[in-house]
């Protein structure tokens, strides 16, 4: 008998903390609480980039000032190189 009585109180003191534990509900997110202001921030600040990309041209080069900077880089890199070796 007081192996059945220290056995029911032992479920029930697990019953309990396991309740306890797990039983609680998450709390209430109030409206307009700073992790809502700090993502509505955000979700702004990802639109006005996404518009400021898209309208930004690519400066105009010449053909004649690309090559004539691919040559100056190819011609440092070999140089380079060469120092290396």
């Amino acid at each position: 008998m007081k192996r059945l009585l220290a056995l029911a109180a032992g479920v029930a003191g697990l019953w309990a903390v396991l309740r306890r534990r797990y039983g609680r509900s998450a709390p209430a997110v109030e409206e307009g609480s700073p992790a809502d202001d700090l993502r509505a921030q955000l979700a702004e600040s990802r639109a006005a980039e996404a518009d400021a990309d898209v309208e930004t041209p690519a400066p105009a080069v010449a053909e004649s000032e690309l090559d004539s900077r691919r040559r100056d880089v190819h011609e440092r890199a070999r140089q380079a190189i060469d120092e290396l070796a």
